[in-house]
C-alpha cells in the first residue's frame, strides 16, 4: 500500500504527459506483477488507426525513452493487434487476450470523449483480486483525470491544437534530443559520413499564416473566421504525421515541429498541405490560402534564431505573391534574404 500511495503522489505532481505515463505505467507494472507493461499511443490518421510503444517497463525496469530512440520505433496498423482492436470497436474498459502457449494480455483504453489516444498494456500480470481490480481502477481514474488537466491546459480551445505555451516545452525536447541523437551518431564516425547524415534528415520549424484572414473576419464575420481556423486545424491534422508538433500562436498564426526528414521531403509536406488548403472548399467563404516560411532546426542555435529564420521566410512569401512555401536557407543562397543576427523577441507576421 506504501509503494501505491507514492506512485500515486508522483501521479498527482506532474505536468508532464511523458512524466505522467512513467508514473502510471510503473505502478501498474509493480501492483500486476507484469513481466511487461507499455503504454501504447493510439494514433488516429483520417480513416486509419495505428499503435506506437512509447513507455516500456521490462520485469520493473524503465526501459529507454529517449525521444530521439521512441521517435525510430514505428508505428504499426491496428489491424496487427486484432483482439485490441475488436475490444475498442465494442467500447470495452477492458481488453484481454490469452494466447496459445499461455501467455496472457490486458489491455486498458483511456476513453476521453468517445475516442481512445491512450492505451495501457499489461503482459503477463498475476491474477487480478477484488482488492488489485479496485486499486487499479482508482489509478485510472486519477490518471484520466490528470489526462484530461493536461489536455486543457495544452490545447487551444478553438481548434484543438497544441497552444504557445506549450511550445517551449516540445521545442527544448527536440533540441535535447537531436543533440544526443547527433552525439551517439558521430561516435567513431568519419566528419565526412557525420556531414552527409547532416544533410539528409533533419528536424525542421516551420510558421504559417493564412492570408488575407482580416479580409475574411471583415466580410463574413468572425463566426466564419473561427470556422476557417477550426478547419485549417482539421486540415494540419490529415496532413503531417502524428510524431510532428502542431500549434496555434493566436489568431491565424500556427508553427508546426516537423521531424526527420529530409528538406526535399519537407517541402514536399508543407507543399502537400498548401494545396490541400488551396483546394479545400471553405463553407460561405470559398478559397482559402497560406503562406508558410520554414527553416531547419540546428540542435546547437538558440531557439530564438531558428524561430527567426523561418519567421523571414514566411514574411518574404507574404510579400512575394502569398499562397507559398519559402526556405530560409535556399532564400539566403539565392540571395534574396540576407542572414540577420537572432534578436531578443521574435514576431511572428
Amino acid at each position: 500500500m506504501e509503494s501505491i500511495i507514492k506512485h500515486l503522489m508522483e501521479i498527482t505532481g506532474h505536468r508532464d504527459h511523458d512524466l505522467l505515463n512513467i508514473s502510471v505505467i510503473s505502478a501498474l507494472s509493480e501492483l500486476t506483477h507484469a513481466s511487461r507493461a507499455r503504454v501504447l499511443d493510439i494514433l488516429h490518421v483520417g480513416d486509419n488507426v495505428f499503435v506506437k510503444a512509447q513507455i516500456t517497463i521490462d520485469h520493473g525496469k524503465l526501459a529507454s525513452n529517449e525521444e530521439h530512440l521512441v521517435h525510430l520505433i514505428p508505428e504499426v496498423p491496428i489491424e496487427q493487434f486484432p483482439q485490441l482492436a475488436s475490444g475498442l470497436q465494442q467500447h470495452e474498459n477492458v481488453i484481454e487476450h490469452v494466447a496459445d502457449n499461455g501467455d496472457r494480455t490486458v489491455w486498458l483504453p483511456i476513453w476521453m470523449n468517445e475516442k481512445v489516444h491512450v492505451c495501457l498494456e499489461i503482459f503477463n500480470p498475476a491474477s487480478f483480486t477484488d482488492n488489485t481490480k479496485e486499486v487499479m481502477s482508482g489509478i485510472l481514474v486519477v490518471y484520466r483525470n490528470f489526462q484530461n488537466l493536461l489536455d486543457y491546459s495544452e490545447r487551444d480551445s478553438l481548434t484543438g491544437l497544441l497552444n504557445r505555451k506549450t511550445f517551449d516545452d516540445n521545442f527544448s525536447k527536440i533540441l535535447r534530443t537531436s543533440v544526443q541523437k547527433q552525439l551517439s551518431e558521430e561516435v567513431g564516425q568519419p566528419a565526412i559520413e557525420r556531414r552527409r547524415d547532416d544533410k539528409e534528415k533533419q528536424h525542421w520549424l516551420a510558421v504559417l499564416d493564412i492570408d488575407h484572414f482580416k479580409r475574411v473576419n471583415d466580410t463574413f464575420g468572425h463566426l466564419y473566421g473561427d470556422e476557417v481556423l477550426i478547419l485549417v486545424a482539421n486540415l494540419m491534422r490529415s496532413s503531417f504525421r502524428p510524431s510532428d508538433k502542431l500549434f496555434r500562436f493566436g489568431g491565424e498564426e500556427f508553427v508546426i515541429l516537423l521531424r526527420s526528414t529530409t528538406k526535399e521531403d519537407a517541402h514536399m509536406i508543407f507543399e502537400r498541405f498548401r494545396e490541400n488548403v488551396a483546394r479545400y472548399p471553405f463553407p460561405q467563404v470559398g478559397t482559402v490560402t497560406i503562406s508558410i516560411g520554414f527553416a531547419h532546426i540546428d540542435p546547437f542555435e538558440p531557439a530564438v534564431g531558428i524561430i527567426g529564420r523561418a519567421d523571414q521566410a514566411l514574411y518574404y512569401a507574404k510579400s512575394n505573391g502569398r499562397n507559398r512555401i519559402c526556405h530560409y536557407e535556399d532564400l539566403v543562397e539565392s540571395g534574396l534574404l540576407h542572414i540577420e543576427h537572432s534578436q531578443d523577441s521574435v514576431e511572428f507576421f
